[in-house]
């Protein structure tokens, strides 16, 4: 039985993508050594970093004056390292779910932090739309994608102060005009690359302007100045990177993954908008091209464990919501074919059959 891999993160790969990154941790071009066991400061993986950042200044149509980092520490680490590096005053933030919160929550440590809006008294269903940026900000800060809630935000925000935004989950699923962010960052284990990266595009010209002393590795100047080789960098992952972007590119650029997202979406969303057993959560004019979410409708409550274990039985993996929201989730990442989301729309259509009501 063939298994789909509807996954949050660490998420779907191409199979070449895996393969060939397997194939290099046993041996890594002509070197007749691993990948993970030579130095990062040889001319070999020197040339493995410099491909991946100029490959990814190429999807994205980078323009200069920008640097691509490659780092660790997640996420999770730069809702502290952006405010360091960039809130000398006051900061603004959209609080759009449990991602955007913790963010937030971070920035609170380094300055006066606002919360220009919120959806969380929706349980974070919508994107909230009327807000207004404090123009004397040092930076507005964004969540493009909610993994747990199922909304995105898939247009490029005009912003009075730089715009951050965190990628995390959409990066490289749309074409972005990176020219209206001061810095966009992700981790990349959702369209990039395993776990164990994380991925910042800053403008070099926003560094340097704050009054705190930063330390060395949470300081992005240090990065910038060492081209991500500072200290020794997470090697595997950033070649997994590299064949990932080989990989987007081969298929098209970030235009056709843009195509086959909508694809997946309007597929699965059609038939949860169908099926009577079954109801969305986010609003419509804010769903998720990446991560859908969906619940049993009201009538059916008693059959949300039964429809897990049916589409597991099926082949389904990683279907369960998150544990904050229950129902379900399909993380539908680039490297998702739209067989894998074919057969869990005709899974949900065969669990109807079974136990729609007269």
């Amino acid at each position: 039985m063939k298994k789909y891999n509807f996954g949050a993160g660490p998420s779907i790969l191409p199979q070449e993508v895996m393969k060939a990154t397997a194939d290099a941790c046993v041996e890594f071009g002509d070197m007749g050594l691993s990948l993970m066991e030579i130095s990062h400061r040889t001319k070999e993986f020197q040339a493995v970093m410099d491909e991946a950042q100029a490959l990814f200044k190429e999807l994205l149509d980078i323009p200069e004056g920008y640097s691509v980092l490659f780092v660790g520490g997640g996420a999770s680490l730069e809702f502290c390292m952006v405010p360091y590096n960039l809130l000398e005053k006051k900061a603004a933030y959209l609080n759009t779910g449990v991602w955007a919160k913790k963010a937030l929550k971070e920035a609170k440590l380094f300055g006066e932090v606002v919360e220009v809006a919120s959806s969380a008294d929706a349980n974070y269903t919508f994107i909230p739309k009327d807000y207004e940026i404090p123009a004397d900000a040092d930076y507005f800060h964004i969540t493009t994608n909610n993994t747990i809630y199922g909304t995105e935000l898939r247009q490029d925000l005009d912003s009075p102060v730089p715009l951050v935004a965190d990628m995390s989950s959409d990066i490289f699923s749309r074409p972005v005009d990176v020219s209206k962010y001061g810095l966009i960052y992700g981790g990349a284990q959702k369209n990039l690359s395993m776990a164990g990266v994380t991925f910042v595009i800053v403008k070099d010209e926003l560094l340097g302007h704050v009054s705190r002393t930063i330390p060395t590795m949470l300081d992005y100047r240090t990065h910038v100045d060492k081209g991500s080789m500072f200290n020794t960098p997470p090697v595997v992952p950033i070649y997994c990177a590299l064949q990932n972007l080989k990989w987007i590119k081969a298929q098209g650029g970030v235009k056709e993954m843009e195509r086959r997202a909508h694809e997946r979406a309007d597929l699965l969303y059609a038939e949860i908008d169908r099926n009577p057993l079954f109801k969305g959560t986010a609003a419509k004019e804010d769903r998720s091209l990446m991560n859908i979410c969906f619940v049993m409708a009201d009538e059916y409550k008693e059959l949300e464990a039964d429809f897990l274990k049916f589409a597991q039985s099926k082949g389904m993996q990683g279907v369960k919501g998150h544990r904050s929201v229950g129902g379900f989730r399909a993380s539908c990442y680039n490297a998702m074919p739209l067989e894998g989301v074919q057969a869990l729309v005709d899974c949900m259509k065969e669990f109807e059959d079974l136990h729609k009501k007269a």
